[in-house]
């Protein structure tokens, strides 16, 4: 886990398990697939390999790594990387993180600095002292350019851009605590020399290092910019007319080539500081090819005809796709023989199930307050009936194929605050629905239609993002579940970043089904999200005081709990912030879908793992 804040969620919601409208099989037929074993026996032909930091067996350079994603990045700038999960997938290859976490061992770990806490008990201060590799570089493709990372790198993001306000940058909410007396305190940086830096910590807090966490990012280009034009001079470099030669990198890779709506190209960079025992620089294939390729099915064609090396299984891809995989289908005479084909030529694997889920969430902005659903939105008993008509079982039978779990618990089982018996309470059950409904005067009239008290029927709609088959899919379900209670929903259907500029520009959208990119781990993750003045508290964002009462105290409880050290007397405070949640409703999580992830038999498997804490661990592979 890298970082406190969270990003909104095109990668999560591109990472569920996809199928399309054509291949929903019906309540009938999932029911027999469930009740044959069907399911049981697929997931037992695939393989089960979570990471336990393991050490990792040293491999050989060589070879391309092929990939596809779905979408052309908007830009290579590190500001807008933090809004657009596209963008942010291009540039991550070249940068590095401060710390990383185990999430196995649940300790943090030194990364691009070594880190020591120094705590001030007497003044309820702290300081968190970072120290910098020495062999850290910011190097060019081609170029024999080489430049020294340095404090001054990390201190001008920290200060000129997620500092500032104007920049619009998610870290600039990570900068601040709240003070005993109430007022705000800033978490300032300072330079001891080119390889120390200390962050000051104006309290005592539960999780500084997870607060500190961010990526390195440099000075070079993005300091002169500020200078000559602020915040819009910082968002307009490296846009995607930019040689990508031009880009600094200090990770493990460098982007040499863009063609729009065709693909990208990374290079391996020697200089990057991660070394196996051999002495060998990560990674070990030399580079990596990237198609753009937006359509699923193609996708899915170019592995089996070999040309990707790697495939995220969609539900109706599982059948074909376990039982073709080398070692399970014969070729040959009568089967007698085993012949290596292309198409087969691959392992797949699974995981447990996603740790997060995506989320059904409705506007309360008073911007909107004029029109109707703003009054049925802002009332708890019409987001608890919503939840109430969320079928999940049949999203889990229909869409996902019986290949998910519902997303009950607000803390995932990774966080240290995990408590299963705190639970959402309000599962399908479309009469406590209509109940629920009617105790705010919502009802049904002669022909069937439920209205409120002013003879308004209940109608919303719900935006979607048009990359995502299967969201469409769970909207057409919503769609007819709430219909046989008497409730319209209409799909409105958009691009992503449409999306985007609904939620935080224009806040004109009344319902949608989003995800985020944390998992909420950490219980002070998402500090952005869920303190009502959070850029990303998605239903109203960026509050200047609490809108709700419940609002205000999962305030003050977030804060309670981020500086209470001791875990039993923060047990209760995040068992209180839980249960608020999840008796409210803002956000409706779906179902944890579970992944499967297909892998060719030409790259060394020693070194791959796939889990749903880590995801797919590919960072050591090299070829056979």
């Amino acid at each position: 886990m890298k970082k406190e804040v969270i990003f909104l969620g095109a990668a999560l919601a591109a990472a569920l398990l996809s199928c399309s409208k054509s291949d929903e099989v019906s309540p009938e037929e999932a029911e027999a697939l469930a009740a044959g074993g069907g399911i049981d026996a697929l997931v037992a032909k695939t393989v089960s390999k979570p990471y336990k930091s393991e050490e990792f067996v040293s491999g050989r350079l060589g070879g391309t790594w092929r990939s596809v994603i779905t979408e052309d990045p908007k830009s290579f700038n590190l500001l807008i990387a933090e809004q657009d999960s596209a963008t942010r997938e291009i540039t991550d290859p070249m940068l590095g993180y401060l710390l990383d976490y185990d999430m196995v061992k649940r300790e943090w770990k030194d990364h691009d600095v070594s880190a020591e806490i120094v705590l001030y008990e007497e003044a309820d201060k702290l300081d968190v002292i970072c120290t910098l590799r020495d062999d850290l570089w910011w190097t060019w493709y081609e170029s024999d350019r080489k430049v020294k990372v340095t404090s001054d790198d990390v201190i001008f993001w920290y200060n000129e851009i997620r500092g500032d306000p104007e920049c619009g940058s998610s870290g600039y909410y990570q900068q601040f605590l709240e003070m005993p007396d109430g007022s705000e305190g800033h978490i300032d940086i300072e330079k001891i020399d080119d390889r120390r830096f200390v962050f000051h910590f104006p309290r005592i807090v539960a999780d500084p290092l997870l607060t500190i966490n961010m990526e390195i990012n440099p000075r070079t280009g993005y300091e002169e910019a500020k200078k000559s034009g602020g915040a819009e001079a910082v968002r307009a470099l490296f846009n995607v007319e930019t040689d990508p030669k031009a880009i600094p990198s200090m990770g493990k890779w460098y982007l040499t080539e863009y063609i729009p709506g065709q693909r990208l190209v990374y290079k391996r960079n020697p200089n990057y500081w991660e070394k196996d025992s051999n002495g060998v620089s990560i990674p070990y294939y030399e580079e990596e090819i990237i198609r753009i390729i937006p359509d699923e099915n193609t996708q899915l064609l170019l592995f089996k005809e070999g040309q990707t090396e790697n495939w995220a299984l969609r539900p109706e891809d599982m059948e074909e796709m376990v039982n073709n995989q080398e070692g399970m289908k014969q070729g040959g005479v009568l089967g007698l023989f085993n012949v290596r084909r292309r198409d087969t030529d691959y392992t797949v694997y699974n995981n447990d199930g996603s740790q997060t889920a995506s989320f059904w969430v409705f506007n309360q902005n008073p911007v909107n307050s004029d029109a109707p659903h703003y009054e049925w939105f802002t009332k708890k008993e019409f987001r608890q009936a919503m939840s109430c008509l969320l079928n999940r079982d049949r999203i889990i039978n229909q869409v996902y194929r019986g290949l998910a779990s519902p997303k009950l618990s607000f803390f995932p089982d990774t966080n240290r605050y995990y408590d299963e018996n705190i639970a959402l309470q309000y599962l399908y059950d479309p009469q406590r629905a209509e109940a629920l409904l009617g105790s705010i005067g919502i009802k049904k009239d002669g022909a069937g239609v439920m209205r409120d008290s002013r003879g308004l029927a209940v109608e919303f709609t719900l935006t979607i993002r048009s990359e995502s088959s299967v969201i469409v899919d769970i909207a057409n379900i919503l769609t007819d579940e709430l219909s046989r209670l008497g409730i319209k929903l209409n799909i409105q259907i958009i691009d992503f970043q449409s999306i985007v500029a609904k939620l935080f520009s224009t806040f004109d959208w009344e319902s949608t089904i989003m995800g985020l990119s944390g998992s909420n781990t950490f219980p002070t993750q998402g500090s952005n999200v869920w303190t009502s003045d959070g850029n990303l508290h998605m239903w109203y964002p960026e509050q200047e005081s609490p809108a709700t009462s419940w609002e205000a105290r999962i305030d003050e409880l977030y804060h309670k709990g981020a500086y209470t050290v001791d875990d039993k007397e923060a047990k209760p405070i995040w068992d209180e912030y839980q249960s608020i949640i999840l008796e409210q409703c803002p956000l409706i999580y779906l179902v944890r879908p579970r992944g499967f992830w297909a892998l060719r038999n030409r790259w060394d498997h020693s070194n791959v793992y796939f889990d749903n804490r880590n995801g797919v661990e590919t960072s050591h592979i090299f070829l056979k």
